[in-house]
C-alpha cells in the first residue's frame, strides 16, 4: 500500500510502485518512476526522465532528475537513474544527463549522501560511496565503489575518482585520483593509502602491503609517471587489488593527483 500524502502533486502518468511513501507538498512528474518501499519526505521535487529503485530514503527539500545546469542543454529527454537503498539528505539536487555524452546520469546503490550533495549532468556514481555536506561533482564525473568525500569537496569535470579513495574536507580534485589513495588540500595532494577502510572492507595485510608499495612507486620513488606505470604493471600480475590500482593509472585521461 502506497501511502500519499493528499497534498503531493503526483502526475497521473508517474508510476509508484507498492509501499512508495510520499510526504506533504512534494512534486512527481510525468516520466517518473519509483520502486518498492521508497520514502520520498516534503516538498521534494522529482521531474525529468527519472528511476528511482527501491528502498531509498529521500529526504525534504531535494531536487531530483531538474534539467542539466549546461547551456549545450536543448530540452532532450535525458535521464536520471537511482539504484536501491540509497540515503539521500536535505537539499541534494541530481541533474539528468545530456546528449553530449551518455545522455544519463547515474547513481549507484547503498550511498549515504549527506545535505547539500549536488550531482551534476552525466556522471556515474558507484555503490557504497559517502558524499558528505555540500560535497559537489561537475558534469561527466565518475566514481568508483566505496568512495568517501568529505564536506566541501569539489570534483572538476571529466574528473575519475578510484573506488576506495578518501577525500579530506574541502578538498579540490583536479585531476584524476587512484583507487585506494587519501588526499586532502586545495588542489589536492596525496597522502597515503585508505588502509583503515582497506581492513575494515576484508583486504588482506598482504593486498594492503601490494597497494602501498604501488602507492609508493608511484608517489614516493621519484620515479617518473611512465617509470611508475611500468614498474606498478610489473607488480599487478602477482596481486589482482593492485591491477585495480595499475589499470586506472594507465586509462587516465587528466593526469593523476601527484
Amino acid at each position: 500500500m502506497s501511502l500519499i500524502h493528499p497534498t503531493a502533486i503526483i502526475h497521473p502518468g508517474a508510476r509508484l510502485a507498492e509501499g512508495v511513501q510520499v510526504g506533504a507538498y512534494s512534486v512527481i512528474g510525468e516520466h517518473v518512476e519509483i520502486g518498492e518501499n521508497t520514502s520520498i519526505g516534503p516538498h521534494v521535487v522529482i521531474e525529468g526522465h527519472t528511476r528511482i529503485g527501491r528502498d531509498n530514503r529521500i529526504f525534504q527539500f531535494c531536487s531530483l532528475g531538474s534539467e542539466p545546469q549546461d547551456k549545450k542543454y536543448a530540452g532532450e529527454p535525458t535521464r536520471l537513474e537511482i539504484g536501491d537503498g540509497n540515503t539521500i539528505r536535505e537539499f541534494c539536487s541530481f541533474s539528468t544527463g545530456t546528449v553530449q555524452d551518455g545522455s544519463l546520469t547515474r547513481i549507484g546503490n547503498k550511498n549515504w549522501i549527506m545535505a547539500y550533495v549536488h550531482v551534476a549532468h552525466d556522471c556515474i556514481v558507484g555503490d557504497n560511496v559517502t558524499f558528505a555536506n555540500n560535497a559537489t561533482l561537475a558534469g561527466h564525473v565518475k566514481v568508483g565503489d566505496w568512495v568517501i568525500l568529505g564536506g566541501f569537496t569539489g570534483v572538476h569535470q571529466f574528473v575519475r575518482v578510484g573506488a576506495h579513495s578518501f577525500c579530506g574536507v574541502g578538498t579540490v580534485l583536479l585531476q584524476d585520483l587512484p583507487p585506494y589513495v587519501t588526499v586532502s588540500g586545495n588542489p589536492a595532494a596525496p597522502h597515503g593509502i585508505n588502509s583503515e577502510g582497506l581492513r575494515r572492507r576484508g583486504y588482506s595485510s598482504e593486498a594492503i602491503m601490494a597497494i602501498k608499495r604501488a602507492y609508493k612507486s608511484l608517489y614516493r620513488s621519484g620515479l617518473s609517471l611512465d617509470e611508475a606505470r611500468a614498474e606498478i604493471a610489473l607488480a599487478a600480475q602477482s596481486e589482482p587489488a593492485v591491477q585495480v590500482f595499475s589499470d586506472f593509472i594507465a586509462e587516465s585521461g587528466r593526469g593523476i593527483v601527484r
